[in-house]
């Protein structure tokens, strides 16, 4: 019991441990906000007004988050060899892209979030709101396909570390201390495995709340999805972020 409590502290002394409560706040109330509209109308006020206020305080917790990708671009660059012209990897170069989008997408949150909230003209909203999620659909493109090539290789090494040990299983004189290490390294490999699937769960989910504001469609833009894919992405948040 004391474990998880000091879990759960330190999950919510990080700003994406908060992000990610609020944001559960955020879609749960608008699943009920959905289901009681017709019956109960004055519930509903209320839980649509919780839904704005945790989405906006998100946007407020946000501020300045677009420093990150920065940061990540600024790292990022092509190895130098001695005698040799730099060249790009193809993950350096989608990783470039990938920060470059989640760069936009938080850089023009702050303006949504200003004229929102009626710091900035009102009818900002709309175009701040279809760059924000254009960057952020764009980014999230490109770290799901990351996030795919990893996978591949790091199954591709799997099987050949697992095919290892078959082998030494097979030999006379086993290395175990080798042994140990391979069989440590699938391990950390299966655990890696699954924080990547959250990722492209959390990715796909925000991709598909990206698009019901550069394209409104009826699947995109119904309650039921909306608020699926924003749980969905919280909880994929919430499972990377809490302390292991």
């Amino acid at each position: 019991m004391n474990d998880s409590v000091d879990k759960l502290v330190i999950f919510l002394a990080k700003r994406d441990g908060i992000d990610k409560l609020v944001k559960t706040f955020q879609y749960i109330s608008k699943l009920v906000h959905w289901q009681v509209e017709v019956g109960h109308p004055g519930l509903a006020q209320r839980f649509k007004q919780w839904e704005v206020a945790s989405g906006l305080s998100r946007k407020a917790f946000r501020t300045g988050r677009f420093l990150t990708g920065l940061n990540a671009l600024r790292r990022l660059g092509p190895p130098t060899t001695a005698g040799q012209t730099p060249r790009w990897s193809t993950l350096q170069l989608l990783a470039v892209l990938a920060n470059a989008g989640e760069m936009v997408y938080f850089f023009f949150d702050h303006f949504l979030w200003l004229s929102r909230i009626g710091t900035l003209d009102a009818s900002l909203a709309r175009r701040m709101s279809f760059i924000s999620a254009f960057g952020e659909a764009f980014g999230y493109v490109f770290f799901v396909i990351m996030d795919f090539i990893m996978l591949r290789k790091e199954l591709e090494e799997e099987r050949r570390l697992t095919n290892k040990l078959m082998k030494e299983e097979d030999n006379d004189r086993p290395n175990k201390e080798g042994n140990y290490k391979e069989f440590e390294r699938i391990m950390k490999i299966k655990g890696d495995r699954i924080m990547r699937l959250m990722g492209v769960a959390a990715n796909l989910a925000d991709l598909i709340i990206a698009l019901a504001d550069i394209e409104p469609n009826p699947f995109c833009n119904h309650a039921v999805t909306l608020g699926v894919s924003g749980l969905v992405s919280a909880w994929a948040g919430w499972y990377r972020n809490w302390p292991s």
